[in-house]
């Protein structure tokens, strides 16, 4: 479903972000991107949503290339990849129901369902109850659970998450992980950005794949290592 093929990425400013990266995630899986700070995790989650274009080699999502996509199509790539942010990233002043209705508004949802649908999106992250709050009177975890729910009104076929958890405590985090997981056995695939060796290591069933410098260096559906 995705597909990075032999991808590199150069900044002007910042020189290489990736080399030579081959990898492939298929549908349903869950994955660990791990590594350092500026090992190139968020610029891979970036060029997956095609927000950005790799320098060299092409990315495949579900179809579609970054070589034969022209930007005024890549609208249809972001209904297949929902993508959560570390700082949430939601409407200020609005509510939970606001923020996951604005959403589907951007989506084409019809008038009548949205604000059904937006409730149903709250329910399936455990808020239903603060579906009338304004967001800044939630917690970070609620926050976050905002943010998913607004991720997944397009249904898309895979989560990517940048950090989700950076910005929250133990507890918090927790639930965030297992929410990712309840997803995922729902058979969503998931890409998770994270430092965190601690929480990778508390979910022994996802793939782990690490970057060093730009170079993927592990994955841990090939124990040798390597690219």
């Amino acid at each position: 479903m995705i597909k990075l093929l032999n991808v590199s990425k150069v900044y002007a400013r910042t020189g290489s972000a990736l080399e030579a990266i081959h990898l492939e995630v298929p549908k349903g899986q869950f994955v660990f991107l791990t590594g350092h700070s500026g090992s190139g995790k968020s610029t891979t989650l970036r060029l997956i949503h095609m927000a950005e274009r790799p320098t060299t080699g092409e990315v495949r999502v579900d179809g579609f290339s970054s070589q034969g996509t022209p930007r005024r199509e890549v609208w249809k790539v972001r209904r297949r990849v929902g993508f959560v942010f570390q700082d949430f990233r939601l409407l200020p002043g609005r509510t939970a129901q606001d923020n996951v209705a604005f959403a589907l508004e951007v989506t084409g949802t019809p008038k009548a369902e949205i604000r059904p649908r937006a409730q149903r999106l709250l329910s399936r992250v455990g808020l239903s109850a603060k579906a009338g709050s304004p967001v800044h009177q939630l917690s970070g975890g609620e926050q976050q659970r905002v943010a998913i729910a607004r991720a997944l009104a397009s249904e898309p076929l895979v989560l990517l998450a940048d950090e989700p958890t950076g910005n929250l405590d133990d507890r918090a985090t927790r639930g965030i992980l297992d929410l990712f997981w309840q997803i995922n056995a729902l058979g969503m695939a998931v890409v998770m950005a994270t430092h965190d060796l601690e929480l990778v290591r508390s979910f022994p069933g996802a793939r782990v794949l690490e970057l060093d410098q730009g170079r993927m260096v592990f994955d841990s559906h090939r124990p040798s290592g390597g690219a």
